[in-house]
């Protein structure tokens, strides 16, 4: 094994918290903002993104304060689009998820045979924010006309 970049990995978990406490904010805005026939199914989706994001919030800042590291209080950038339909909030849920994936995966590198409970941890949230993206990308098929 080798030894853990501690500085890196703390600094990526502050990027992570940051992000995730945004999706806080992010998801609890779109669902206040849907409207239409399927509202209360979307509703819910986007309440139970913002619970999860504070989840992995938590959960970056837990790890972060055993390394021994100090928790952000900042929030990342929110972006404020303004278009509220479906399809526009979906689409930047998206992005927002792809971005997630992308902190996740850069803390699994900087991790990577330094520590095997920091891979796990990164490798499980890896996995759901992939579920997320799958699961983003069947909501916007109607939209796509397939």
């Amino acid at each position: 094994m080798r030894e853990l970049n501690l500085e890196a990995t703390i600094d990526l978990l502050n990027s992570i918290m940051e992000f995730e406490l945004a999706g806080v904010v992010r998801y609890t805005h779109y669902s206040l903002m849907v409207n239409g026939p399927n509202r209360i199914p979307i509703v819910s989706f986007f309440k139970t993104q913002a619970t999860e994001s504070l989840t992995h919030a938590l959960q970056a800042g837990e790890i972060l304060t055993g390394l021994e590291g100090h928790p952000t209080l900042r929030i990342a950038p929110i972006e404020e689009t303004f278009p509220h339909s479906v399809e526009d909030i979906l689409r930047e849920s998206l992005t927002h998820e792809k971005t997630a994936l992308s902190l996740y995966k850069s803390l699994l590198d900087t991790v990577a045979d330094a520590s095997v409970y920091l891979e796990e941890f990164a490798r499980t949230i890896i996995s759901q924010e992939e579920l997320h993206g799958m699961e983003l990308r069947k909501m916007l098929r109607d939209f796509n006309g397939r």
